[in-house]
């Protein structure tokens, strides 16, 4: 769930720091207090388009942090499978937004926006008038759909894959014998050139390497040469033996000189030693002219064939043999192609089969889901309103069926069902997403769900059922609601206020938790306007209580 928020020099934010806890999260505040920017310092975490005037003015750039906690195992492992790494059980978003350029992290480490999008899609959803609203991509409605009858349609969608790939690979196969005889012809004659032309190179994996070496040390034998008889030359010159000579006369006059005449007897042993191994290392090394220009030619010839076939031995190797069985096959096209195309037609039934009694299943589980929606829609005070699902066909099956599924509604007798996009207007479409949460409470795998502007154009019996509503899925995952109405406010497991006031000349949003009694007065305010009377105060209290019993009436 969605632990932590920061928020740093974001429009009218200065700096703000939220905690949020599990069950139902509700924030309220004033008209123009700035609800609608926490929300949005959310969406833009999340990878909204930032504009540079979202900056608090005066600021450089502005910076937004999410904190995840994931205690559940398998949302654990799914986000590692996606190479998030987890640590602590905590993962954090963070985006920090300048004039010129937005970079997002999760953890440490710097995503694009379509990686932060991904990952981010596992673990919080947003509903109301933002970019994040699911409802508007028609690619969603069959993954809703699905999620409802995934226990049924687990192991087709399974079989479905593993017969989709085999398929598509019969298909890649078939289209490499589109060809005619001329073609045919000449790829045939280019396979058995390249063909013949590495199986005469007789190549050995690790040979480039170690003629490459060889040819090295051939390079530069002839310098090593010259270099050693230029070492012996100065050796020879050192001049070690007529110094030998001279103390060895002077011996005879001063006896103490005579521990410098014996270090320079052991220098002369020294170098006439190195002197002889120079001179042996000089007759061992050779130059062979032949050799050398073979060597190079072998290396010239191994590496033309590994910038054409592919940079090692192992990759030219592993071409010869993808070369010798496609030239198998081109040598006996004709009856090739045939048993390809009667493989891929079987594959092809086989998936028309399997996707044909996905799409019952689909159909099936459709107008169940559907009917379900439609009466918790009827609660959230639609006065008339038919869901449906309309399935279309694709005219070849693939990896998720041939079905092409999205939900349409009619919101007035006599009208017909139309896609949701072109019917519900912001608030209502929050209400059909909240009426799809609520019947999806027990299968939706993502752990938190805000819901913005959801009470628009409804109050009394509708506002306390959408409340109710809001209850029952947060009793099994993290909301996070703005709202302005009582109704839904009483119902808060963690209830903050977004205020707005005055600092330095300027207008500062801040929020903030509320305690019991605050959280009762700022139910008040929601209740009777700007003065808090007894008699509000009493109502406000009556409606907390109404909402504990709804609470626990829900939780049973």
């Amino acid at each position: 769930m969605l632990v932590g928020l920061t928020v740093k020099d974001l429009a009218l934010i200065k700096s703000a720091e939220v905690e949020f806890g599990e069950g139902l999260n509700i924030l309220t505040g004033e008209t123009g207090a700035g609800k609608s920017i926490i929300i949005g310092s959310i969406s833009l975490a999340l990878g909204a388009k930032a504009k540079s005037d979202i900056i608090r003015t005066g600021a450089e750039s502005a910076y937004i942090e999410l904190v995840f906690s994931i205690e559940n195992e398998i949302k654990l492992k799914e986000l590692e499978a996606m190479g998030v790494n987890v640590e602590d059980g905590l993962v954090i978003i963070s985006r920090r937004i300048s004039s010129q350029r937005s970079v997002s992290r999760i953890n440490d480490e710097t995503v694009t926006l379509s990686r932060l999008r991904e990952v981010t899609s596992r673990l919080i959803d947003i509903h109301g008038q933002h970019e994040h609203q699911s409802l508007l991509d028609p690619e969603k409605h069959m993954e809703i759909l699905d999620e409802y009858i995934k226990d049924d349609i687990e192991e087709l969608k399974s079989e479905l894959k593993r017969l989709w790939g085999e398929y598509t690979e019969l298909s890649k196969k078939l289209s490499d014998f589109d060809m005619d005889e001329e073609s045919l012809i000449r790829e045939r004659d280019f396979l058995e050139f390249e063909t013949e032309q590495i199986e005469n190179a007789d190549i050995k994996p690790g040979e480039e390497a170690e003629l490459s070496e060889t040819y090295r040390s051939y390079s530069h034998r002839k310098d090593v040469a010259r270099l050693i008889g230029e070492a012996y030359g100065l050796l020879e010159d050192s001049g070690i033996s007529g110094a030998l000579a001279g103390i060895e006369e002077a011996c005879g006059y001063d006896s103490g000189l005579s521990p410098i005449k014996d270090q320079l007897f052991d220098a002369e042993s020294i170098v006439n030693d190195v002197k002889r191994e120079l001179s042996a290392y000089e007759d061992r090394i050779e130059f062979d002219e032949a050799e050398f220009a073979a060597i190079g030619e072998r290396l010239d010839l191994l590496r033309n064939l590994e910038a054409k076939y592919g940079g090692t031995e192992e990759r030219i190797l592993k071409a010869l043999e993808e070369k010798r069985e496609r030239l198998s096959e081109l040598r006996d096209y004709n009856e090739n192609k045939r048993k390809y195309e009667e493989a891929r037609e079987e594959k092809f039934s086989e998936l028309q089969a399997l996707s044909d009694k996905l799409s019952d299943k689909r159909k099936e589980g459709a107008r169940l889901l559907c009917k379900k929606i439609s009466e918790h829609l009827e609660d959230l005070g639609f006065n008339y309103v038919s869901v449906g699902m309309d399935f279309k066909r694709k005219e070849i099956p693939d990896a998720n069926g041939r079905d092409r599924a999205v939900f349409v509604i009619a919101l007035n007798p006599g009208e017909p069902e139309k896609n949701l996009n072109e019917v519900a207007s912001g608030g209502e479409l929050s209400r059909v997403m909240l009426a799809i949460k609520t019947v999806l409470a027990d299968t939706d795998d993502i752990p938190t769900l805000i819901f913005d502007e959801i009470d628009t154009g409804i109050s009394g019996r509708t506002a306390w059922k959408v409340s109710e509503k809001l209850a029952l899925i947060s009793g099994k995952r993290q909301v996070i609601c703005i709202t302005h109405l009582p109704q839904i406010a009483a119902m808060a497991d963690m209830h903050f206020a977004i205020k707005k006031s005055e600092e330095d000349g300027r207008n500062v949003t801040h929020i903030e938790k509320l305690c019991d009694r605050d959280s009762l007065y700022e139910l008040s305010r929601l209740l009777g306007g700007a003065d808090v009377t007894d008699a509000v105060l009493k109502n406000a209290e009556e409606m907390k209580k109404l909402a504990k019993a709804a609470k626990d009436k829900v939780y049973l």
